[in-house]
């Protein structure tokens, strides 16, 4: 990890412990929290996210203020959600020493995971972009949970567990494919979008961490009504993924014989598994059974 050249507005690993020292700042094992402390990895994801002048970008957990900085110098306006009121209350002062005009940045002290409405950003505008650090222990739900609140996040570049990017970006016949891949595939199109050491991580992580791309579908795959029906299809395939559907969706169907009935209506075999299936094949139950008369 390099020093930072004179005049940057990122913080280094020495600015970091200094902030946290002088707060009384301790990263919590609890909510999850790994500061990134490294300024060239901050630009590294800054840049994978594609963030330019003018851009929208909601940020999750900002902790001390890394990739807050990070995306500010790349002209963009901030919106960001912390839920731990010491980190809450210490950043925008962070921001403010750096002459960071307080337009340019909104804080919510919220749990990411009950925010139901994004704060506006200059010119009436929402964040169309997620660029964060997620916290690992949650990281999964949260970005769940924003892509179908806020529909307007077109984007979302994130850093997780690399086992986590694995599974969400997963595709059907492999073993670590599961209802978050399926989920993931229903708001977008998911890829891995590079690697990150552990070394660049106050405290260091015992795991490793890669950056999330999902790219949302232009056109949405169905209504909020719909995603809530493939959304429980897709969770009753995967509570026994080892069994057939046929009996993996017993429960969700009534019975074994209407889930059969439901299977071939949608022209999926019976005797397949849900992980084989792709997110269009549990649409397509979602909607035979919607369309099926009740037996």
């Amino acid at each position: 990890m390099s020093a930072e050249p004179e005049g940057s507005q990122l913080l280094s690993a020495r600015d970091i412990r200094e902030l946290a020292d002088a707060a009384g700042i301790r990263p919590s094992k609890q909510r999850g929290q790994n500061f990134v402390i490294d300024p060239n990895t901050v630009r590294t994801i800054v840049r994978a996210a594609g963030v330019a002048a003018g851009d929208a970008v909601l940020e999750v957990g900002p902790g001390l203020g890394s990739l807050t900085l990070g995306l500010l110098e790349a002209g963009a306006d901030v919106a960001a959600i912390e839920l731990d009121r010491g980190l809450a209350e210490l950043l925008p002062l962070t921001l403010a020493a750096r002459g960071i005009a307080p337009a340019r940045f909104r804080l919510v002290h919220a749990d990411a995971l009950q925010v139901t409405e994004l704060p506006e950003l200059p010119g009436g505008r929402v964040p169309t972009t997620l660029v964060a650090n997620l916290p690992y222990n949650v990281a999964t739900p949260i970005l769940l949970t924003l892509l179908e609140r806020f529909p307007t996040l077109q984007e979302a570049v994130v850093m997780v567990q690399s086992e986590v990017v694995d599974r969400l970006a997963a595709g059907p016949g492999s073993r670590i494919y599961g209802a978050p891949s399926v989920k993931a595939a229903w708001y977008g199109r998911t890829e891995r979008a590079g690697q990150i050491s552990r070394q660049v991580f106050w405290p260091v992580p015992n795991v490793d961490s890669s950056l999330l791309r999902l790219v949302r579908h232009a056109r949405p795959r169905g209504s909020e009504t719909e995603r809530e029906a493939v959304f429980a299809v897709v969770e009753a395939a995967f509570a026994q993924r080892r069994k057939t559907l046929r009996a993996a969706l017993g429960s969700w169907a009534g019975s074994s014989a209407r889930a059969e009935e439901i299977l071939r209506a949608a022209g999926i075999d019976p005797g397949a598994r849900g992980e084989t299936l792709e997110v269009d094949a549990f649409h397509a139950i979602a909607r035979a059974a919607a369309d099926l008369p009740a037996s």
